[in-house]
């Protein structure tokens, strides 16, 4: 894909993603109407929503014969027919942001043959935008992103919730990580792509919408990105899931992953 395309897909991405702040910065610490989508799906508040219907009719009719999958939206499978299909999370952290956590952002990427080219994970709260495209550096607003070169599990600092770090996901001995966390997928494999963490992990099946755009900014940064096994990850799956997600410094990603597969 030239430059220029993708040039453009991010910045359609990018100022999509600002106008979807502007929506849910309206709703925000105002009590939102909040619905319990069942099973394990979690919240969701008219704030997701009203993000939603936004960002599909605005990127719909920009690129018409794109694909669509978004948390939000019942799944169609026309979109594994399409050469490129959006990925999108309209409020990435719901449950931080019905709590009035600051740490929401809207997750926006596009994949094509089954790897992101354009991304854009926006914190509206924070007023901070990430974003990448396949050709060009990761930028949080205009400074470039570069990751953590820490070698070695000693030291390191990781973003993830307890039970990741259960003895069962590691057969080769639990690793000593300064632990962290963060409600937002996106906004964690972010932080990485920045270098102000070393790693970022979970291990249940995680949403493709949770961790598209983040997954580029992250390898754009210059981190490993995988699935929680090691495999690359393929996006604009018939299951949109993945086997988790593992993102790191290269060097400390290769430790991690000989302490998952001993």
């Amino acid at each position: 894909m030239p430059e220029s395309d993708l040039t453009a897909d991010l910045t359609l991405l990018v100022d999509a993603a600002r106008d979807a702040g502007a929506i849910a910065m309206r709703y925000f610490k105002h009590n939102p109407e909040i619905w319990d989508k069942g099973g394990e799906h979690g919240p969701v508040t008219e704030a997701d929503l009203a993000v939603n219907v936004m960002l599909m009719d605005r990127l719909r009719a920009a690129r018409p014969d794109y694909g669509w999958l978004s948390e939000e939206t019942p799944d169609d499978t026309d979109r594994l027919d399409a050469d490129r299909v959006f990925i999108i999370d309209p409020i990435d952290g719901t449950r931080a942001f019905i709590d009035g956590q600051d740490s929401f952002a809207h997750s926006l990427a596009i994949a094509e043959g089954g790897q992101v080219i354009a991304a854009a994970v926006y914190l509206p709260a924070l007023d901070r935008m990430y974003s990448a495209h396949a050709q060009g550096p990761a930028l949080l607003n205009d400074a470039v992103l570069c990751a953590s070169a820490r070698a070695g599990i000693a030291g390191a600092s990781v973003l993830t919730s307890k039970p990741n770090m259960q003895a069962a996901h590691w057969p080769g001995g639990v690793p000593e990580l300064h632990r962290s966390f963060r409600p937002s997928l996106a906004y964690r494999l972010c932080l990485v792509a920045e270098g102000r963490f070393d790693a970022m992990l979970a291990f249940r099946p995680t949403w493709e919408w949770d961790i598209a755009a983040g997954a580029l900014i992250a390898v754009r940064a210059g981190a490993a990105v995988t699935d929680g096994m090691g495999a690359l990850l393929s996006f604009n799956a018939p299951d949109p899931r993945t086997a988790g997600v593992l993102v790191a410094a290269q060097g400390l990603h290769a430790e991690l992953l000989a302490r998952r597969t001993a």
